[in-house]
C-alpha cells in the first residue's frame, strides 16, 4: 500500500513560516504535536531546514532533498531530486510500518509537495513577523477542512495558535 503523503507546516496570519533559516516564534505546544505527528514516520525536509534543526530527531527517518552531492550528515539519509526522496520516503515507511511520509518543510519543498499532499496539518500563528520564508497558498477549492482547534497561549507559547487538519478532494 503506498503511504500518504502529509505536510506540517506552523504558518503565521501572514503566510510566514521563518526568516534568516530559522523559527520566528516559540510554541511549545506546536512542537509537541509536531513531535506526535511525525514520530515513527519518515520525514522529508530541505538541507537548509534540516540545518536549522541541527540533528536528525529521534524516533523518525529523515531524508534530506540536497542539490550538494557532497552534503552528508550521520544518521541522514540524502536524496538528490524529489522523486528520489519519496521513493526513499515509501521505503522507510514500509520498513517502518508507517502509513505516511511527511513533509517537514522548507518553503521551496512545500510549494513542490503542496500538489502531491493527501493531508495537511498546519499550525496557524497569531502572528504576523517579517520574514523571507512563506508557506504557499492554500487552495481552498482542493483541500477540505477535517478539524480546527483553537489554543490560547500556554506557558511556553510565545502567541495563540490553531492546529488545522486538511484532507485533499
Amino acid at each position: 500500500m503506498k503511504p500518504r503523503l502529509a505536510i506540517v507546516a506552523a504558518v503565521a496570519s501572514n503566510g510566514v513560516i521563518g526568516g534568516d533559516n530559522r523559527l520566528l516564534w516559540r510554541i511549545s505546544s506546536d512542537l509537541k504535536r509536531f513531535r506526535a505527528l511525525t514520530t515513527g514516520k519518515p520525514m522529508i525536509m530541505g538541507r537548509k531546514t534540516f540545518v536549522s534543526i541541527g540533528k536528525p530527531l529521534p524516533g523518525r527517518q529523515t531524508i534530506v532533498l540536497t542539490r550538494d552531492p557532497s552534503w552528508a550528515h550521520p544518521g541522514v539519509e540524502t536524496a538528490a531530486s524529489l522523486d528520489a526522496a519519496l521513493a526513499a520516503g515509501a521505503t522507510a515507511a514500509a520498513r517502518m510500518g508507517a502509513d505516511e511520509i511527511v513533509i517537514a518543510g522548507g518553503a521551496d519543498l512545500y510549494a513542490q509537495t503542496l500538489g502531491l499532499a493527501d493531508r495537511l496539518h498546519i499550525t496557524e500563528v497569531d502572528l504576523a513577523p517579517p520574514g523571507d520564508a512563506h508557506f504557499p497558498p492554500i487552495d481552498r477549492t482542493r483541500w477540505r477542512e477535517t478539524a480546527r482547534e483553537a489554543h490560547s497561549p500556554g506557558p511556553n507559547d510565545e502567541a495563540a495558535f490553531t492546529f488545522v487538519d486538511y484532507a485533499s478532494g
